[in-house]
């Protein structure tokens, strides 16, 4: 894979940029990681990347918005188009943030991505014109959203090869030139203090951290003076100071360090030097929003939850409940 290719376009938006401390060590990185020893299942994943089908009609629109992240034509596909074009999506499987829906086939991913965005959109600041930071972003449904809602520049990242050919596929048809791209790094590799972003979003990564606070302030630190974290974690009931460590998995999951009480997570954030900080929704995750599907055919949540009491994952704790926390850098 072809890194300079590949981000061409974002490398030179960065260089006129806040961004452009990042360049020096993140073109080495991507060049690592992409070309030199790349992941031993992106060959297969690149194979089903390029299995699909070039659709060239001049009527393809992409779409953006609650009722779909996608594109479609006017011109209808042939049948073989149609079937190559789901085989290779299907060759990405498991799809697991969504939906999207490219030229009538509805990719129904695990989760409904798309429920998450409304409940906080509302609350966000207006999106147009920002450049934007998405923390672990799996394969983008969310920064479609932020690109839809008038982003000037998005940049999603996430360490999963498999989430990077996800988005490519996506980005094929609604957009090449589109002012979106996804890294595959880790947030240790975006430079300390970039001081570059207008808004940062962190959602479903806090809970990942064995040191929330220094994720909270490596967030805080790739924000420029007024600009916006977007937060979203697992929380649990209780006072202020209270935090759930799991002796070891929670709701299966082994890579769950602390789960705070909303008291305690504002504290944190507080803490962390950020100001204006509030809960803007909070809510359980329920078996409809986070499910099996045939494109996410593994276990998911109610798999998780004990079967007696669903207000309980296998080990005990309490079901996952989410909230969304929203605060400024000053």
């Amino acid at each position: 894979m072809n890194y300079e290719a590949l981000y061409a376009d974002l490398f030179e938006f960065m260089r006129t940029s806040r961004l452009e401390r990042w360049l020096d060590s993140l073109k080495p990185l991507l060049k690592h990681k992409l070309q030199e020893k790349p992941h031993g299942d992106l060959a297969r994943w690149l194979t089903a990347l390029e299995s699909l089908p070039e659709i060239t009609s001049d009527t393809i629109s992409a779409t953006i918005d609650s009722a779909r992240v996608g594109a479609s034509t006017d011109t209808a596909l042939s049948a073989e188009q149609q079937a190559q074009l789901e085989s290779g999506l299907r060759g990405l499987i498991p799809w697991r943030k969504g939906p999207f829906e490219l030229f009538g086939v509805h990719v129904d991913t695990e989760w409904r991505s798309d429920w998450k965005w409304e409940r906080i959109r509302e609350h966000l600041s207006p999106l147009h014109n920002r450049v934007i930071l998405d923390v672990g972003c799996g394969s983008g449904y969310h920064c479609w959203r932020m690109l839809g809602d008038g982003a000037k520049r998005v940049i999603g990242i996430d360490p999963n090869f498999l989430f990077l050919t996800q988005f490519a596929a996506l980005k094929k048809y609604c957009g090449p030139q589109a002012p979106i791209d996804l890294l595959p790094v880790r947030m240790e590799d975006v430079t300390p203090n970039l001081e570059a972003f207008d808004t940062t979003f962190s959602m479903g990564v806090l809970y990942h951290r064995k040191s929330p606070i220094d994720h909270l302030l490596e967030l805080k630190g790739t924000l420029r003076k007024g600009g916006e974290l977007v937060l979203e974690t697992l929380v649990v009931e209780g006072e202020l100071g209270y935090s759930l460590m799991p002796e070891d998995r929670y709701s299966m999951m082994r890579n769950v360090w602390y789960i705070p009480s909303l008291p305690t997570l504002e504290l944190w954030l507080r803490r962390a030097g950020f100001e204006n900080v509030r809960c803007v929704e909070s809510n359980t995750t329920t078996v409809e929003e986070q499910r099996t599907t045939e494109w996410m055919n593994f276990q998911s949540l109610k798999d998780f939850l004990d079967p007696q009491d669903p207000g309980k994952t296998l080990e005990g704790y309490p079901a996952p409940m989410r909230a969304t926390f929203i605060a400024t850098k000053p």
